[in-house]
């Protein structure tokens, strides 16, 4: 019965057919699914102790329920706001931004800044440190300074990413914050379709 629920938990826990699974057996494939989730984020990191490496895969395991329960108070408190959402918005925005504070700081103090930074990444699909090197291979010849702006947005991006609660949510904040770039790199005097076009004969010649 809990592999049958385990299944509909593999990507977002969806709400399994009546008649196979009881709420309790949908909260344990969730926790089995996150703690999954959670070890493979951890494992990469280099943790030699076996009790540290658990007790940092339980803060992001941690982490992701407790992402889950603000984002399901306020999708309740956002349905029974009706046309007034904004204080349930900012009473949202608040819960968010206190958890997300404190989830880092007690990173910070079992991790070096780079293991957390690889944490970061693993909670949203290393998405950042992808796209920034799309970027230096799209656009050789970027200035130092256009780098730092394309980096910084991109790890702007990322620490609203680790908050949204589905992979849908988690893309759009990269999506919003790559038309910035794009929006700065073509002020700038970049012609990014012709970019495309040129990396693609730079691969074909060097296919």
């Amino acid at each position: 019965m809990l592999r049958l629920c385990l299944l509909t938990s593999l990507v977002v826990i969806a709400t399994a057919p009546r008649g196979y699974c009881s709420t309790d057996d949908q909260e344990a494939a969730y926790r089995q699914v996150i703690q999954e989730r959670a070890t493979r984020i951890v494992g990469p990191l280099g943790i030699e102790d076996s009790v540290k490496q658990q007790r940092v895969a339980d803060l992001v395991a941690g982490q992701y329920r407790d992402l889950r329960d603000i984002h399901d108070r306020r999708d309740e408190a956002l349905a029974a706001a009706g046309d007034n959402q904004t204080p349930a918005q900012d009473a949202y925005h608040r819960e968010v931004v206190a958890l997300h504070r404190k989830f880092v700081a007690q990173l910070l103090t079992e991790l070096e800044p780079q293991q957390v930074e690889q944490v970061k990444d693993g909670m949203t699909y290393g998405v950042a440190p992808h796209t920034y090197r799309a970027y230096l291979n799209l656009l050789p010849d970027l200035s130092d300074e256009q780098k730092r702006y394309i980096q910084a947005n991109l790890l702007e991006a990322r620490e609203f990413a680790m908050d949204a609660g589905s992979s849908k949510e988690k893309h759009a904040w990269f999506g919003k914050y790559k038309g910035r770039i794009n929006n700065y790199l073509s002020k700038a005097g970049f012609d990014l379709k012709q970019a495309e076009r040129d990396l693609a004969e730079r691969s074909r010649k060097g296919s």
